[in-house]
């Protein structure tokens, strides 16, 4: 029990204590492991078929990133990320029917699809809080300003 309670207390320190840009890369890491877990549990069984008891597990990790994908909708800054915004408008858009699909005809290659998009903004992300914090070592001020 102790145990469970200092991880609870650590991933609260580390969300509370982190960047706006880590935030967000936390919500795309959190994504893909949901995402991971949806298609091992859509994967078939030692006979070749799937198993039907997977379903509503399934459907519980999509609708996990179904809700990071509204949080991180939400957090788009349209005056400030101009095209940017409206590009990951666009994809937020797209990867939430793409998962409706999925879930519903239990489909693993369009889950696949969004989650290797999600893989890829998460090592875009990385990047740029990366070099926004090495930019901004010695200075005051080092937060990120993020478009999307």
């Amino acid at each position: 029990m102790a145990y469970t309670n200092a991880i609870s207390s650590y991933r609260e320190t580390r969300v509370k204590t982190a960047s706006q840009g880590q935030l967000i890369i936390m919500l795309y890491e959190e994504a893909v492991r949901s995402l991971d877990r949806a298609i091992d549990l859509l994967g078939m069984d030692a006979g070749g078929k799937k198993n039907p008891s997977n379903i509503e597990k399934v459907s519980k990790s999509i609708l996990k990133v179904q809700e990071i994908i509204t949080e991180l909708t939400a957090s788009l800054d349209f005056e400030q990320g101009g095209e940017i915004s409206r590009n990951l408008f666009s994809l937020y858009n797209w990867f939430n029917r793409e998962l409706l699909e999925g879930n519903i005809h239990q489909d693993s290659r369009r889950i696949m699809a969004v989650r290797n998009q999600m893989d890829d903004l998460k090592g875009a992300w990385s990047e740029i809080v990366a070099k926004s914090g090495r930019e901004s070592s010695g200075k005051a001020a080092a937060g990120v300003n993020i478009a999307g």
